[in-house]
């Protein structure tokens, strides 16, 4: 499930640009990214400027968007665009203007290259001022004028200005605009990348809020610890104190770590590419392998062994062409974009086509509704029926190998669930974690039965 703006920037295809101040009814303005570059450029310098100064100019304005877009500053203030068109908060940008010949040209070169400071891998907050009506801490535009007529490169007037650390990052990718939410609130139990980001904000923000829980392990489960740490963080900025990451709670995450980061800022502490650094693919497509395919393979299966327009073809750790075909079936089925890749829309929609499954499961198979795979991810602490059906099952398994640790069936994962769990892991050749998924909970299941 690839979303762009977890890692390295991307160059939007388009933005939307609010042509007012951020609080006040205004058009919002649907545009190119070029196309804003090139209205901002023309409204805030001047074609006869040298060539180095205006693309000193160029490259700020690019980075100081860009710096928006990344961060999602309006959208995680609950607005629903990406810029401002007012000086006052963001450039000045006039809707029908006119555009210089030279200036155009310019930004149709150099649109998808940006500023960065050091190590850091947002675009750089490149704060500027015209240098003669207003005077600031960044970039003067008039100032590049004459340090232009100097000599200096456009890169040499970017570090006087920023600094000697300051670097063009050139032909980035361009690509349509993602949002960084996942599009569904995550709760306990669920998996995935987006947990391993939440956790990694949550434990910065925690700097400055002692009082939010922090994790020693950063894992891509859902589990109590997380739970808790979201109630508190909702507990202290005044949301629905529920322990769900929802929209709202995603967001103010956002705003807080960018705040904490100071990433919309000259003097930011910035993001390194360690910091961003996924350790699982965020979508899955033909010659991937390993245990996400698994996963993938149980959820289809499931779902293939119930809707007869899923062919259910053999499967195995491989997306191999097998695999493709399921989920371009799937996704023609469900009219989502027929590319046999699992991007996170269609494997949002494939959880909740299995949810909707297991709920609703025929008469002739209820039976063995236990043995399919609860949808969730059960992992210390957690209570509830599903536990209960863990615990029969290793119970079951113990006392066939009694080698295997013996769990008591108290519908609470504790400790010897864990260690339960870890060794039949061991056994499987899965990671020894104590979580139990797809693949845990179908080899857990047939080991019962044997």
């Amino acid at each position: 499930m690839i979303n762009r703006q977890i890692g390295k920037p991307i160059i939007p295809t388009t933005i939307i640009v609010h042509l007012g101040k951020p609080e006040e009814a205004a058009e919002d303005i649907h545009i190119s990214f070029i196309d804003y570059i090139k209205n901002v450029a023309c409204n805030e310098i001047y074609p006869s400027w040298p060539e180095e100064a205006i693309r000193s100019n160029i490259l700020a304005q690019i980075s100081f968007a860009l710096n928006r877009i990344y961060t999602e500053w309006y959208r995680s203030n609950n607005y629903q665009f990406d810029i401002t068109s007012l000086p006052a908060y963001d450039q000045t940008f006039k809707k029908g203007r006119d555009l210089f010949e030279n200036i155009s040209k310019i930004v149709d070169e150099i649109f998808n290259n940006y500023i960065v400071k050091g190590n850091h891998i947002e675009p750089f907050f490149a704060k500027y001022c015209d240098g003669k009506n207003t005077i600031c801490d960044g970039l003067s535009q008039w100032g590049t004028v004459e340090l232009a007529k100097k000599g200096m490169t456009p890169t040499d007037i970017l570090r006087h200005y920023y600094g000697k650390d300051i670097s063009i990052i050139r032909d980035a990718e361009v690509a349509a605009p993602i949002s960084s939410y996942i599009g569904i609130p995550l709760k306990l139990g669920d998996v995935g990348e987006h947990i391993r980001i939440i956790k990694r904000q949550l434990n910065r923000i925690a700097v400055n809020y002692p009082t939010i829980p922090t994790f020693d392990v950063i894992h891509e489960y859902f589990d109590i610890v997380l739970e808790s740490a979201i109630k508190k963080f909702q507990d202290i900025f005044d949301l629905n104190i529920t322990g769900i990451i929802d929209k709202a709670t995603w967001y103010k995450i956002k705003y807080l770590y960018t705040a904490v980061k100071k990433l919309s800022d000259l003097y930011a502490e910035g993001i390194t590419v360690e910091e961003i650094e996924a350790k699982y693919d965020l979508e899955l497509k033909e010659k991937d392998e390993g245990d996400h395919v698994r996963a993938l393979h149980y959820f289809l299966g499931v779902i293939a062994y119930f809707d007869s327009k899923v062919p259910l073809l053999d499967i195995n750790s491989l997306y191999d062409a097998n695999t493709k075909k399921m989920v371009i079936a799937f996704q023609n089925e469900y009219n989502l974009k027929a590319n046999g890749i699992v991007d996170i829309i269609t494997w949002n929609k494939i959880k909740e086509v299995y949810f909707n499954i297991i709920k609703n499961l025929p008469e002739d198979v209820f039976k063995y509704k236990d043995e399919i795979y609860p949808g969730k991810s059960l992992s210390l602490g957690m209570t509830g029926s599903d536990i209960l059906t863990l615990q029969q099952f290793l119970k079951e398994i113990n006392i066939k190998d009694p080698n295997v640790v013996k769990v008591d069936i108290i519908g609470c994962f504790d400790t010897k669930t864990e260690n339960a769990v870890k060794q039949l892991q061991k056994e499987a050749g899965l990671e020894e974690n104590g979580h139990v998924g797809p693949l845990e909970w179908q080899y857990i299941v047939e080991k019962s039965k044997l």
